[in-house]
């Protein structure tokens, strides 16, 4: 699994792994309907709304391997 990092773009992120709209939504970020998501980082986001961006991230790359791991067996 290649990790998210506060660079990856969250759009395309998303794209890939819609299964964490969950996590942007647990942080009160509403970024999938926001145009800002079609060209920000999701560092920027999170900077942007003041979220904690190393936490959102290990949340975002805990949900992906949890789901991964699932589709695996």
């Amino acid at each position: 699994m290649e990790k998210v990092t506060a660079d990856s773009s969250i759009i395309e992120t998303v794209q890939m792994h819609p299964e964490i709209v969950n996590i942007f939504m647990q942080y009160g970020l509403g970024c999938i309907g926001c145009m800002a998501a079609n060209f920000e980082t999701i560092g920027q986001g999170a900077a942007a709304h003041g979220i904690d961006v190393d936490a959102l991230i290990a949340d975002i790359n805990d949900c992906i391997a949890e789901v991964e791991g699932e589709e695996k067996k």
